[in-house]
């Protein structure tokens, strides 16, 4: 017996019978969301190029992404995220559409996690993407769209906005390497205080890593704003927390103040955001259900500066909790409504009377048992009500 033919790849397992229902009605259920504001379909390749994802930002770490070769030994990664390939299709095949460009997609992404992290290393997302617009309203379209994905799961929903730009200028008045930025930010982003607090030690203390060393604190209300304030004064930093706060002001009219928080330490390893950032998280899931946010320069480069803002569902993590939610077991098999039973020589009749219930709306399977009460047996076993056998040709014609 081969060692690995009965198990699959560390991150990824197989999808069963109810789970795989509620996935395709969770994939509907988003597809309407957004066909309904005017997006589009887009489907792009599994297989990409490495150089797509090896970008100047560099999100994407190339240890973390599963790479092969074609046949002409060029390197090959697969898809480790929806944004960057559509960035790409934005800047060849559509750079001449009208804008703004509304996409919508639903297909996997790809991720070499650490062992023992827990974490699924094939993930398939739902997600929009509006290209073309910086505006005010822009930002809020994609917002209200989370929130209308979020609240038609569950009334107990959570949504955190932060802003890429806050971190982004208090690390480039640091005099470090970049690789101590993304520790960092790795830090920042866990919230570990201590890791944080050690690592800032080392640098000469300043207003700048006193702020870097209070950020993962600055989470909660309205309050918030006004604590960065003052940890942080200047223009720069002012104009880009008097935006989030309207921001804020203006999504918690639309969710309410209870499910909307503000974090500054909300900065995405995913580094090409550069302006709003947010989060979704549903009751009974611990990480984040949706996330997003404004990333303007990313399509830049690819050589067509136009900026873009938009948001990923993990379909899966949102299919455990509905699961949890139905208490339904993801491995039951559907129970047919009727169960056709076909004498010896009456196989076409009973082919042709099961099309006739599937046309009137029933579920319909056919027994593949010997005799009549062998089938029956089997429908008591597995919750099937009806039992139809056919005999002969009128009973058929009767079905």
């Amino acid at each position: 017996m081969n060692r690995f033919d009965l198990i699959t790849p560390e991150g990824t397992r197989d999808a069963l019978f109810t789970e795989c229902t509620l996935r395709r009605e969770v994939e509907a259920r988003l597809r309407h969301l957004f066909v309904a504001r005017g997006y589009s379909e887009i489907i792009t390749p599994t297989l990409e190029f490495y150089d797509v994802f090896n970008r100047d930002a560099r999100p994407f770490p190339q240890e973390k992404m599963y790479k092969l070769t074609d046949n002409k030994g060029r390197l090959l990664v697969l898809r480790p995220d929806n944004t960057v390939p559509i960035a790409r299709v934005c800047a060849t095949r559509l750079r001449d559409a009208a804008l703004p460009l509304r996409l919508y997609y639903n297909q996997s992404i790809h991720i070499s996690s650490p062992s023992l992290k827990g974490r699924d290393d094939e993930v398939t997302q739902s997600g929009i993407e509006l290209i073309g617009s910086d505006s005010r309203m822009a930002d809020l379209e994609v917002i209200a769209a989370a929130v209308d994905v979020l609240a038609s799961c569950d009334t107990e929903y959570r949504l955190e906005l932060g802003n890429a730009a806050f971190f982004r200028e208090l690390t480039d008045q640091l005099t470090v390497s970049k690789q101590l930025k993304e520790s960092i930010r790795d830090y920042v982003e866990d919230k570990n205080f201590p890791a944080l607090g050690d690592l800032l030690d080392t640098l000469p203390a300043s207003p700048i890593t006193e702020a870097l060393r209070m950020l993962p604190r600055l989470f909660g209300g309205e309050e918030v704003f006004d604590k960065a304030a003052t940890l942080c004064p200047g223009e720069r930093f002012a104009a880009t927390l008097d935006s989030l706060k309207s921001l804020w002001q203006t999504v918690t009219q639309i969710a309410g103040k209870e499910r909307v928080t503000v974090d500054l330490s909300m900065v995405h390893r995913t580094d090409y955001y550069t302006g709003m950032i947010l989060r979704g998280y549903l009751s009974g899931y611990g990480e984040e259900i949706l996330s997003g946010g404004r990333y303007d320069k990313l399509i830049s480069e690819f050589g067509y500066d136009v900026p873009a803002t938009g948001f990923a569902v993990n379909v899966d993590a949102l299919v455990k909790v509905l699961s949890k939610q139905n208490a339904a077991d993801p491995a039951a098999r559907p129970v047919s409504d009727v169960l056709i039973w076909a004498a010896a020589g009456l196989e076409a009749n009973a082919i042709a009377a099961a099309e006739t219930l599937r046309a009137k709306g029933l579920v319909t399977e056919h027994s593949l048992c010997e005799t009549l009460a062998e089938a029956q047996a089997y429908a008591r076993a597995q919750g099937i009500q009806n039992v139809f056998p056919i005999t002969d040709a009128e009973t058929e014609d009767n079905a």
